[in-house]
This record gives C-alpha cells, structure tokens and sequence, in this order.
C-alpha cells in the first residue's frame, strides 16, 4: 500500500472495479491499524507514575509493534504486486503446446507467491497478538478499549489473510502441496482466533467492572 495516499484516495482505490487493492491488502492494513493502536497505548502508558514499573517493557513493545506495523504495510504493498503478476501470468500467449505448458508454470508459480504474501500476514498477526495480550494487562487501563479494538483488527486481519490463502492455494494444481499448506493456515487462524475472542471477552469484563 502507498502509504502517501490519503485515507480518501485509499478508499476510492478500494471500492472502484479495479481487483487491486483488494481483501488482502485491507487485511494487511488491519494489521498496521492494530499494530499502531498498541503503539498508541504505550505511549499512552509511558511516563505515567502509575506505571513506571513497566516503563521499559512498554517501550520494548512499542519497538516491536512499531516494526510489525511497517511489516504489514510492505506485505500490503506486496500483496498487489503478487496479484498483478497473476494477472500478466493469465495473460501470457497459449496458442501452442510450449506456451501453453510456460503460461501454465508461470500461472502456478505466481499462485504460490500470491498464496505466500497473506500467509506471511497471518504469521505477522501470531507475532502481535501476545504483545496486545500483554498491553491489555499491564498498559494504561484507561485505553482498555483502544487494545480492544486492536485485537478486533488482528482478529480481521488474521481471517482475512486466511480467507486469501484459502483462495490461492485452493487454486493450485499441485493438491497435495495446497491441503498441506491450507491445513497449516487454518491451524494458525484457529488458534489466533481463539486467543484474540478469549482476549475480547476479557477486556469486556474489565470494562465493565471498572
């Protein structure tokens, strides 16, 4: 995604009939979204006397998310770049039996790529989530609903990467090689969204007994 466009732009970009960006990159941007509202929550913690005791800790984490947030911007970026070569792949010449066989390689080699940009999101999202868990404990207690809606980000970037590796691998020629790899996915995605849902319920709890 270029991150020099304006959130205007971005959205007219998004809902116009051009396939790019599409779900994959919203769900990489869901995951910057998330990153950077537990950035904002440590920074919202540090500094505070309340606090002070785990002052390095969330300086610690803020670096982390900071550079897990950069990470989902360039596997946005990367995720409409994978899908353009898809694209060219389809629309290369098969008019005899040697470009039929090239365009047929190319198609499926781009697939893998496009299948591994979203898989590498879902991975990035198994990274942030315990540093979420560990802000929603230990940050600024007055920002329990921004963390909130941090994880209701992973949570939808986590399913959506998923959803877009489903896709790609699904349309693989190699069988084996794509139930293996979906199968991976799902575990990962089951088990972010377990987490993230066990997550929520706890800060709804402690929202409401505050």
């Amino acid at each position: 995604m270029d991150t020099k466009k304006s959130i205007q732009k971005y959205l007219e970009e998004l809902s116009s009939n051009s396939p790019t960006p599409g779900g994959g990159n919203v769900a990489a941007l869901c995951g910057a979204l998330a990153a950077s509202l537990g950035t904002m929550v440590c920074n919202l913690t540090i500094g505070k006397k309340k606090y002070l005791d785990v002052e390095n800790e969330m300086q610690e984490l803020k670096e982390k998310l900071n550079a897990c947030s950069e990470k989902f911007i360039s596997l946005g970026k990367s995720d409409n770049e994978a899908f353009d070569r898809v694209m060219d792949a389809f629309k290369l010449p098969k008019e005899t039996d040697e470009q039929k066989i090239l365009r047929s390689e190319a198609i499926e080699k781009s697939t893998i790529e496009a299948a591994n940009v979203p898989a590498e999101v879902l991975k990035t999202c198994r990274e942030v989530i315990p540093f979420l868990k560990t802000i929603s404990k230990k940050g600024n207690q007055n920002s329990l609903s921004d963390v909130g809606v941090a994880i209701a980000l992973i949570q939808a970037a986590a399913m959506g990467a998923y959803l877009n590796v489903l896709i790609n691998y699904s349309a693989l020629k190699e069988k084996q090689k794509a139930f293996e790899l979906i199968n991976l996915a799902e575990l990962i995605n089951n088990e972010l969204l377990g987490e993230t849902q066990l997550l929520l319920t706890e800060i709804k709890l402690k929202i409401k007994e505050n």
